[in-house]
């Protein structure tokens, strides 16, 4: 109002003063829009230079789907043509409801064919009604490839890990991982005579007994300090049971290579320790029976050649001796030194010297599982009784005959199986006027080596030998019938 007043004053026209306020508000829009352009540009520069680099197709359409502006990252003008109607369908329902949507398919370009993913907008006019649509098509290809290789990945992966806990949990190897205090943060099988649930978050210090404790960590914390792995045996007793650990521990690194703990595998060796130990009592009983078998056979040879006139009856009759002693170790071997069935010893012992049915053998008893010493001893006797029986009685003819029968008597102290050997059917018998060898291995060697009772008899009708074996010499006396 003061400029007015002052061109008034000078005498210019009042219209004139308007029109120049209004060329001089229009020149100043123009110098900053001047100015803004070049920022503008810019960035949409910047804009379009983003949309290139994420393959970014921007385009509008108007309400009958007539692109009106369209941005291709290729420099062509010129939007992706689906191979399907779902994305049409999509842009119908968008004008139709005013809601965005997403909708992936693939088109053809020059390219070939290429998956994307459309993300669909409505416009909207002046008037506030939708006009369109604005939507925007990511090339996804590599990014679908990409998460199906990850899917593939993770599917290979899962199985892998899934083989891995199988073979782990039907192994005695357990694998684990600790942190730096000796925490327990994994575990793939049961250790220790823990469960898992028992061992995870818990130290050694809390899981094992103290008297194994030192050697352990001591070997885990050389593994921390000098970041070397460790390898130990170690033995654990819970007070229970003792169990063989083949301890392996490694340090574990982050991806920056620091020491944040450790890693293992113990391999429970407590069945080849048990082994072991079982072995060497098999070689200390092996060489004590070795010790004892030719023990007996310097028995067998001394005493033969003392009852024999000749090398040839030497021979014989020590030969035929060994292979009895024999037959009785091919009885403790198949039963692996556990034990020998009485029925099956005195089958085996006579067998050479029966018909080829058996029919002169009757064998009766119940069932009787014999100590190896006592297979032993009483294999040789049954054998001496069999070769007399070849020799002088009723296994000298045909029409004789042997019954061999076994009792179990609990009620006499100590409770015996009695054996009564005999013979019937063979030429009458004649009481030897001295006693030879065989007679000394039924009496004396059953009495002294089994403190077995023995009552051997020559009977006119045939030899009788009734045998006491003390219970002491059964290998299973609970199976013994009553």
């Amino acid at each position: 109002m003061a400029e007015q007043r002052r061109r008034s004053a000078a005498g210019l026209p009042r219209t004139k003063v308007a029109a120049h306020q209004t060329d001089k508000r229009q020149g100043a829009a123009a110098a900053r829009a001047g100015e803004a352009r070049p920022d503008l540009t810019l960035i949409e520069g910047q804009f379009e230079s983003a949309l290139r680099a994420a393959r970014v197709y921007v385009y509008s359409q108007d309400k009958a789907l007539q692109q009106t502006r369209i941005y291709s990252p290729r420099g062509v003008h010129s939007i992706p043509a689906p191979d399907s109607g779902d994305v049409l369908a999509a842009k119908r329902r968008v004008l139709k409801t005013g809601q965005p949507e997403d909708v992936e398919a693939f088109c053809t370009t020059a390219e070939g064919r290429v998956f994307f993913s459309f993300h669909i907008d409505p416009t909207f006019g002046p008037d506030n009604e939708i006009d369109g649509i604005m939507c925007a098509a990511i090339d996804v290809t590599r990014i679908r490839a990409l998460e199906s290789e990850q899917q593939r990945l993770t599917a290979e992966l899962g199985t892998a890990l899934q083989r891995y806990e199988t073979a782990l949990r039907g192994s005695n190897v357990t694998v684990f991982t600790q942190d730096r205090a000796l925490r327990y943060t994994s575990i793939s099988n049961a250790m220790f005579g823990r469960d898992v649930k028992d061992i995870v978050g818990r130290s050694d210090d809390e899981i094992l007994p103290a008297d194994n404790r030192l050697a352990i960590t001591a070997l885990k914390l050389a593994a921390l300090e000098t970041g070397q792995p460790q390898d130990g045996e170690m033995r654990i007793n819970d007070g229970a049971t003792i169990r063989w650990y083949d301890l392996h521990v490694e340090p574990l690194r982050d991806v920056a290579g620091d020491i944040v703990g450790l890693t293992g595998a113990a391999v429970d060796l407590t069945g080849r320790k048990e082994s072991e130990a079982h072995l060497r009592l098999l070689m200390r009983e092996l060489t004590h029976r070795s010790k004892n078998l030719l023990a007996v056979i310097q028995a067998m040879a001394r005493q033969t050649a003392r009852h024999v006139g000749s090398i040839d009856g030497f021979l014989e009759q020590f030969s035929a001796r060994l292979q009895a002693l024999a037959r009785s170790h091919d009885l403790l071997v198949q039963e692996e030194w556990h034990g020998v069935s009485l029925a099956e010893l005195i089958r085996s012992q006579l067998a050479p010297y029966l018909d080829r049915s058996g029919s002169q053998l009757a064998m009766d008893g119940p069932a009787v599982t014999l100590r190896p010493e006592a297979a032993q001893t009483l294999g040789l006797a049954l054998h001496e009784l069999a070769v007399n029986a070849v020799r002088y009685g009723a296994l000298s003819t045909p029409a004789g005959r042997i019954s061999v029968a076994w009792i179990w008597e609990p009620q006499r102290d100590p409770p015996v199986v009695e054996i009564l050997w005999t013979e019937l059917g063979g030429p009458q018998v004649v009481a030897p006027v001295q006693r030879g060898f065989g007679s000394l291995v039924v009496e004396r060697n059953l009495a002294r080596a089994l403190e077995a009772g023995v009552e051997l008899t020559f009977d006119t009708e045939g030899v009788r030998c009734r045998i006491a074996i003390p219970s002491g010499q059964l290998s299973r006396p609970m199976q013994l019938e009553t």
